[in-house]
C-alpha cells in the first residue's frame, strides 16, 4: 500500500513524509502488539500457535524494517516544514503589508472559497477523510 501510495503525479514533499511518516508508526504498532501476543493484525498468524521464539523473529524483523525505513528516508522524515506553507493565511500580522493585503484579499475571495471546496471533493479526500468533509461545508 505505501508503494501505491507514494506513485503519481500529485505526490509532494509533505505528502510523502506523511506516508513514511503514518508507515513508520504502523510498523511501530505492530512491533508492539506482536510483542505482546496481540495477534489482530496480522489474521493468518493469529490462527496458528506461535512458539516464544517465533514471536521474538517477528519483532526482530519488525525492528530492522523500522531502522531500514528510518535510516533511508532520514531526509524525508526529518524535514521540517514551516507552518506557513501548510497554512499560508495564518498569522498574517507577522508578514509585510503588501502581503497582508493580497492575503486579506485572498482568504476573502468567495469564487476562490468554491474554488477550494470543489478541489477537495475531488482530490479524494471526500473518501479518503469523510468525517472531516462537514467542516469543509462539502
Amino acid at each position: 500500500m505505501v508503494n501505491l501510495q507514494l506513485q503519481g503525479d500529485g505526490l509532494n514533499l509533505i505528502k510523502t513524509k506523511f506516508i513514511l511518516s503514518a508507515f513508520l508508526a504502523r510498523v511501530k504498532l505492530m512491533k508492539q502488539n506482536i510483542g505482546r501476543g496481540e495477534f489482530s493484525q496480522f489474521p493468518n498468524l493469529s490462527q496458528t500457535s506461535c512458539q516464544e521464539d517465533d514471536v521474538s523473529t517477528y519483532v526482530q524483523h519488525l525492528n530492522a524494517l523500522y531502522s531500514d525505513f528510518e535510516s533511508r528516508f532520514e531526509d524525508i522524515l526529518t524535514m521540517v516544514i514551516p507552518p506557513w506553507i501548510i497554512n499560508p493565511y495564518g498569522d498574517i500580522e507577522e508578514t509585510n503589508v503588501i502581503i497582508q493585503e493580497e492575503l486579506t484579499e485572498l482568504s476573502t475571495n468567495e469564487e476562490l472559497k468554491v474554488q477550494f471546496k470543489t478541489d477537495i471533493s475531488k482530490s479524494g479526500c471526500k473518501t479518503t477523510y469523510p468525517l472531516l468533509m462537514p467542516y469543509y461545508g462539502i
